[in-house]
């Protein structure tokens, strides 16, 4: 096995390694800041129509739920809710403010973050290697890019029409006014937790190459999986209504049946090399000369 051309022509010390990671963390954090000034100037669409979208009642999510479930035949999905947002600290907007802003650099820039990661993490991989993380970075960003959508459009709304109309008793009157630093960090997280979590397919990958995790592993616990996903779909659904949990569930079902597919296509893959390169060894036939007879010494 081979390094790739790049790593054999050059061995840095433990200081260059520095130097280098250094240079590769500069550019991701100019271009972070870079998108976090831009969303300074855009904060009046970004606060109104993104970030307080899931707070309104009319936002795209629940009308969409509401259609389906008229046709359905079912009133379940029809929710939606119009929250006040107060603020309770001198400091609360600005801090707000800054926090979003950098979120939202870092979302934008996160394409750009993980190429950064991939060119410093590159020149000490095989070749083999490399050619196997082919395309990963699409990869990687294309799932980050449909959690985020996911987490923003589903999981966010329902867990927030959920939260909001929780009541503990009829004694406890509903009061629509909530903290803004509370509203906004419920919203950053569940995003950007969904996100990461559409991030499974790709950590089962690795953990397949590196034969830490099987295809058999996880169709064992493929009925647990299940119970938990249902369970974390009825904790978020606004009602024990069956299509709005169905709503939550189904995607997460699929990503987990896509981390076995991908797990049991990588090691059938691996399987099918390793018997290739067993075929390819010569077999050296080993000669043991004879000890000389007595009659000829």
């Amino acid at each position: 096995m081979q390094k790739n051309k790049r790593m054999a022509e050059k061995e840095m010390t433990f200081l260059e390694h520095l130097d280098e990671l250094r240079k590769h963390l500069m550019r991701s954090v100019i271009l972070v800041v870079v998108f976090m000034f831009l969303a300074f100037g855009f904060t009046e669409w970004i606060f109104e129509e993104l970030i307080f979208g899931p707070a309104k009642a009319d936002f795209w999510t629940y009308r969409k739920m509401c259609e389906l479930g008229k046709w359905l035949g079912t009133e379940g999905l029809c929710v939606g809710i119009n929250l006040e947002l107060v603020n309770f600290a001198i400091t609360g907007q600005f801090m707000t403010h800054l926090t979003s802003s950098i979120i939202i650099g870092l979302v934008a820039a996160f394409p750009y973050i993980v190429w950064e990661i991939w060119r410093f993490v590159k020149p000490a991989l095989y070749d083999k290697e490399i050619k196997a993380a082919k395309g990963i970075i699409f990869y990687i960003v294309i799932l980050f890019s449909i959690g985020l959508f996911f987490g923003y459009f589903i999981i966010t709304p329902i867990s927030i029409n959920f939260l909001a109309t929780y009541k503990i008793s009829p004694r406890v009157n509903p009061n629509f006014q909530f903290d803004l630093h509370s509203y906004v960090s419920m919203v950053s997280w569940l995003t950007l937790i969904s996100a990461l979590m559409f991030q499974l397919p790709i950590v089962a990958y690795f953990l397949a190459k590196a034969d830490v995790l099987t295809a058999k592993f996880m169709k064992s616990y493929r009925r647990h999986s299940i119970v938990a996903i249902l369970i974390a779909a009825a904790i978020i659904t606004p009602s024990a209504d069956i299509f709005s949990q169905l709503i939550v569930a189904l995607p997460l079902y699929l990503l987990y049946e896509l981390s076995i597919f991908i797990v049991a296509y990588t090691q059938n893959k691996a399987k099918k090399i390793a018997e290739a390169e067993a075929k390819n060894v010569e077999i050296v036939p080993v000669v043991i000369k004879e000890p000389p007879r007595l009659d000829q010494m």
